[in-house]
């Protein structure tokens, strides 16, 4: 499933699809917003979205065998909730 599919069964109870596409952008780009600033997402049953800080480290380029630097960075983080988990099993 991508975004537009996701879009079209959101339209399927929002009876139009501007709405269905509003809504869905609407919820993507806040979570997006809100881990920009550092903050948890949490959705109860489905999961939460949080940024963890990934340490600096060196790593070999797989072509060359090269090692490399890789900078420390924060990434997002999706950690799935108990009614995620044993629906999806």
């Amino acid at each position: 499933m991508n975004k537009g599919d996701l879009i079209n069964e959101v339209a399927k109870l929002l009876k139009t699809k501007k709405d269905a596409n509003a809504a869905v952008n609407c919820v993507l780009s806040t979570i997006t917003e809100k881990l920009k600033n550092n903050e948890t997402v949490t959705l109860v049953g489905f999961g939460t979205f949080k940024t963890v800080r990934r340490q600096a480290r060196q790593g070999r380029n797989p072509q060359t065998g090269e090692v490399i630097n890789i900078e420390e960075r924060v990434v997002p983080k999706f950690i799935p909730g108990k009614t995620l988990k044993d629906a999806v099993r």
